[in-house]
């Protein structure tokens, strides 16, 4: 009986097959290294898709309820800045916020290059998270969509930055030739706790940069719309941070996830004590949501335009603009971000004019 019993326990090899499965790459790591080992076709090929997709967006309700709310929040903002009366008048005319589609959505000039109408334009642009636009049609949607809000709002493309830290080469070609200024980073990914990537569209959702200095950009007076597209959430709280004054906020633009949203989705004390400066600028915001459409409910789901009118930060209490403390995300477990490797910055960073740190005390 005893020889019996030892049978099935001498059975021992799967039991090391287990063990050494165990030491294989996690989903996140084989997500990660199947995304840099996924054929590249050529910029040509992704850049007829970015025109395609404009044509599409141009057709759709989406574009032109959009750009009913981009209109009402642009003009609210261009008073703000206190543009002169007769520039305010002349951007106000300049801005081509109409629905209607135009040649330069469908021709060679939309994908290339420079935006078709030179114009000037008060407002910087910064945009991160986009994604794989050459592989994910989500991220070829939001993609297509900045280039269309930069050339609506005449804001030249050279004055666009855009980073993500998952662009392969092929990508950053094809932003070049787009005319964007794309920054280089090396940077870590941090996922949420718990969970794997599986696919492309999942890494998308999940992971979210926070740039040079972990997201902590200082426009330094100059107006700047950010376009971040479902990103974290401490994205969000880190550039509220470096840019902590009536001023400084009263020039910003955010477009990505709603702040409202965050306010119902997460319980308040969650919300203080992990995302403290979204948390203190809720009273002093306006938030526009974007339409959501049937055809784009997983590109645009969940986004508005966020901008502080003066009048309501200054009613904020005087304490407010008092607080200073680091953000602190150690305690975060749904923490979406991805770290910075502390170096030091390239010659191109160094020329950034909107680049900074968060306040000291």
């Amino acid at each position: 009986m005893a020889s019996a019993a030892l049978e099935p326990w001498q059975a021992a090899a799967p039991r090391r097959k287990r063990r050494s499965a165990e030491r294989r790459p996690r989903g996140r790591e084989v997500a990660l290294r199947d995304l840099e080992a996924q054929p590249e076709v050529d910029c040509g090929v992704v850049l007829r898709r970015i025109r395609e997709a404009g044509k599409d967006l141009l057709l759709s309700d989406f574009w032109s309820l959009a750009l009913e709310t981009i209109n009402s929040c642009l003009t609210k903002h261009l008073e703000q800045l206190k543009v002169p009366e007769g520039t305010l008048l002349e951007a106000l005319r300049n801005l081509h916020l109409d629905s209607s589609p135009n040649e330069s959505a469908v021709t060679p000039g939309f994908i290339t290059g420079e935006n078709q109408v030179p114009g000037t334009c008060c407002w910087k642009c910064v945009c991160y998270g986009i994604g794989n636009f050459a592989t994910c049609v989500i991220a070829r949607h939001q993609l297509t969509f900045l280039l269309l809000f930069l050339e609506k709002c005449q804001i030249p493309r050279r004055h666009c930055w855009v980073y993500d830290p998952l662009f392969s080469q092929l990508e950053i070609a094809v932003l070049k030739s787009l005319g964007v200024t794309v920054l280089s980073e090396n940077e870590l990914l941090v996922f949420s706790r718990g969970s794997a990537v599986t696919d492309v569209d999942v890494s998308l959702r999940r992971v979210a940069w926070l740039g040079t200095q972990e997201g902590r950009r200082s426009i330094h007076g100059e107006p700047t719309i950010f376009y971040m597209p479902h990103c974290g959430t401490a994205l969000y709280n880190n550039l509220l941070c470096s840019n902590w004054s009536v001023e400084s906020l009263a020039k910003m633009l955010i477009i990505g996830n709603s702040f409202r949203g965050l306010e119902e989705r997460l319980l308040a004390r969650i919300l203080q004590k992990n995302y403290a400066y979204i948390a203190k600028v809720l009273k002093g915001l306006e938030e526009l949501e974007l339409p959501e459409t049937s055809q784009y409910m997983d590109v645009f789901n969940d986004t508005s335009i966020h901008w502080f009118p003066v009048q309501k930060l200054r009613r904020l209490p005087t304490d407010t603009w008092a607080f200073r403390e680091e953000p602190d995300y150690q305690d975060c477990e749904d923490l979406e971000i991805i770290r910075n490797k502390r170096r030091a910055p390239s010659a191109a960073d160094q020329n950034l004019p909107w680049q900074g740190s968060c306040p000291q005390r």
